[in-house]
This record gives structure tokens, C-alpha cells and sequence, in this order.
């Protein structure tokens, strides 16, 4: 069981960095580059919210406390941010791809689907962080 908490823990924090981190450096940059880590983000979304739950199931089943109730809002703000980077985001990087949007306007649409995952992402973040403590 240690292994399995131990594995399932080392994934989620390394795909949650590189997820957050790439958003907020996108969001920062105005989107320059999204189209190259789309993929990558949202494999690491997938993996970040896999082992989440998984972690949720070993760690805190049968058991819905205050800490769960922060982890279940920081958990909803994360798919909201995954749903937000791979609906405006998605399209926007598909018109690029395509060339069916001029890339201004694509750029636009990726950095504000970057700005809003970044700061659903940071709730997140928070919510993992005030959850261990109470």
C-alpha cells in the first residue's frame, strides 16, 4: 500500500507542476507557444486528475470532513481548468493549426483559456495545501 501512495503521490505532484507551471507561463506570455504544449497539458491534466482521484479513494474514503470538502473544491476547480484549456483553448489551437483564424486573435483565445486555468489552478493549489491542515 506504501508504494502505491508513494507512486501515486510522485505522479500527481509532477504532472500538477508541469500543468500549473505551463499555464501560468502561457498566461503570462499571451499564449506564445501554446500550440506545442496543448498535448502536454492535457496529458498532464489527465494524469494530475487520475491520481487525485485515486489518492482521494486510498487516502480519504469513507471519510467527508472539512479537509474533504477543500480537496472536493480544489478537485472541481481543477476540471474546470482542464475543461476551460481544452474547450477555448482547443479550438484556438485548432484554428492555428488549420489556419482558419488569423494567429492573433488564436493567441488571444489560447492566453485567456491559459489565464483562467492558471487561476483555477492557484485555487487549486490553495485548496491542497489548507486541506492537510484542517
Amino acid at each position: 500500500m506504501q508504494i502505491a501512495i508513494i507512486t501515486a503521490v510522485s505522479l500527481h505532484i509532477l504532472s500538477s507542476v508541469f500543468w500549473a507551471g505551463t499555464s501560468f507561463t502561457l498566461a503570462r506570455t499571451g499564449g506564445i507557444g501554446g500550440e506545442k504544449l496543448f498535448r502536454p497539458q492535457m496529458g498532464a491534466a489527465v494524469i494530475a486528475v487520475l491520481t487525485g482521484g485515486y489518492l482521494g479513494h486510498l487516502v480519504h474514503a469513507g471519510n467527508f470532513g472539512t479537509a474533504e470538502h477543500v480537496l472536493a473544491v480544489g478537485a472541481l476547480a481543477a476540471l474546470l481548468a482542464a475543461g476551460v484549456q481544452g474547450a477555448i483553448g482547443g479550438r484556438a489551437v485548432r484554428s492555428l493549426r488549420n489556419g482558419t483564424s488569423d494567429e492573433a486573435r488564436a493567441r488571444s483565445h489560447i492566453a485567456t483559456a491559459q489565464r483562467a486555468a492558471a487561476l483555477l489552478l492557484a485555487l487549486t493549489a490553495v485548496c491542497m495545501g489548507a486541506a492537510r491542515y484542517l
